[in-house]
């Protein structure tokens, strides 16, 4: 049974996979939850297939076959030509009348703001910044790593702290409390015991990302190499949100600035401290915020707004995914 006027939100990431099927006045009829979502490392069918089995799950629970509109904020949909290539696999699978994909990191902004009018920056595993405004124009980056001119997330942080503790180590940098916290994470006496564990495998290379917190508390220790990345990071953040709120032509009006990830809901304070003071210099009107609403209710505002639905119909689903909702 077809679902007039309803929608089928996905927020599809990294880790994994919401979905919510939800009626034209904001009803939430059902919801699922699926695993992740790599199109680069199993193919776009693959990919796609796990998203299958929680829609299908979703789609069982609410009674009906399709929706009017699929709103589908995806991981690692990057470029406009990879939200194509998603689109016309969504739509093959017939799962509504309509097919808009966009990257995940626009379901984060929309569910942090009442219009879709804003700028969001997204640190967690990777980095990323997006901004909208309800005319439909948007800002956005390529956010596919060093190529694309990117210097930050939790994967890259690890990795420069591995660097700096490294080279401190052996004589070639500067002095760090790094040399010393990241290979006592694991247990071990040195940086030379910590790369060659990671070399051979010993410590698995899935494990760095447990280096990241290492480094904020390093650098909340006192630690200046530590803090200095951390200051980058700042910058690297704010540098983002400037450059798309330039491009938006919101940088001299009072436009929130939604924050998200796994880094920056974390709470470390040097981390936000800096970005706020950063902001506060650079776009004097921007609002920080930390969003910590399920991005998935996001991509079911995107859905309703595709469909021009009420301010009621907003409400009642916002009402549905708030802290404590049953």
């Amino acid at each position: 049974m077809g679902l007039t006027g309803g929608v089928l939100a996905i927020d599809a990431g990294n880790s994994k996979t919401d979905v919510a099927v939800v009626a034209a006045d904001g009803t939430v009829l059902a919801t699922a939850r699926g695993g992740p979502f790599r199109p680069p490392a199993v193919g776009v069918q693959a990919a796609v297939d796990t998203l299958a089995r929680a829609v299908g799950e979703a789609y069982a629970r609410a009674g009906v076959s399709a929706v009017e509109h699929v709103a589908a904020c995806l991981a690692n949909a990057d470029l406009p030509v990879e939200e194509e290539q998603l689109a016309a696999a969504l739509h093959a699978r017939a799962w509504g009348e309509s097919v808009e994909v966009r990257n995940d990191t626009f379901a984060i902004l929309r569910a942090g703001v009442a219009e879709p009018r804003g700028v969001a920056v997204v640190c967690g595993a990777g980095i990323n910044c997006v901004g909208m405004r309800p005319d439909g124009r948007t800002a956005r980056f390529p956010a596919i790593g060093r190529i694309s001119g990117d210097w930050g997330g939790g994967w890259f942080l690890a990795e420069e702290a591995l660097w700096h503790a490294a080279r401190a180590e052996d004589g070639r940098g500067d002095p760090t409390e790094l040399a010393r916290t990241l290979p006592g994470h694991f247990g071990l006496d040195s940086m030379y015991a910590l790369i060659e564990a990671l070399h051979l495998g010993r410590v698995e290379h899935a494990r760095r990302h447990e280096l990241t917190p290492v480094l904020f508390a390093t650098a909340a220790a006192g630690d200046p190499v530590a803090r200095r990345i951390v200051d980058r990071l700042a910058e690297e953040i704010t540098a983002m949100a400037v450059v798309a709120l330039t491009r938006l032509d919101l940088l001299a009006e009072e436009t929130p600035v939604l924050l998200g990830g796994g880094v920056l809901t974390a709470g470390h304070t040097l981390l936000d401290d800096g970005v706020r003071q950063s902001l506060a210099e650079r776009a004097p009107k921007a609002a920080p915020r930390v969003v910590r609403e399920r991005p998935v209710l996001g991509a079911a505002l995107l859905g309703l707004d595709r469909l021009g639905a009420t301010a009621g119909a907003q409400e009642r689903l916002r009402a549905h995914f708030a802290p404590g909702a049953s």
